[in-house]
């Protein structure tokens, strides 16, 4: 095991396990954000310091994940295609996820 240090966050419905210096694609921040604004992660489920592990129940209370807007913006595109043999029965759908990648700069 190293003695990097690291935290699970949650944010957008999803989990990650993220360390300083660490560049993650998350689902879009609520709020109006520009590049380059800080941003707190506080829903932290564990933290690891390499020596001890704290585990939330289910969030670690006053612990925060700090980091850095590097880019916002949209995914590519994913076709939805419905279709049904024999019938004239054809849709098809485009969906673009957006997306905030953020850098991680602390962890408290």
């Amino acid at each position: 095991m190293s003695d990097q240090e690291f935290a699970v966050i949650e944010t957008g419905g999803k989990q990650y396990k993220v360390s300083k210096g660490d560049v993650i694609t998350v689902e879009r921040i609520p709020g109006k954000h520009k590049e380059g604004s800080k941003i707190a992660f506080d829903k932290v489920l564990l933290f690891d310091s390499g020596k001890t592990t704290t585990v939330g129940d289910p969030y670690i209370k006053g612990a925060k994940v700090a980091g850095i807007l590097e880019e916002e913006g949209r995914a590519k595109k994913v076709s939805i295609i419905r279709f049904k043999s024999k019938s004239r029965y054809f849709k098809k759908r485009g969906h673009r996820q957006p997306y905030a990648k953020v850098k991680i700069e602390s962890l408290k």
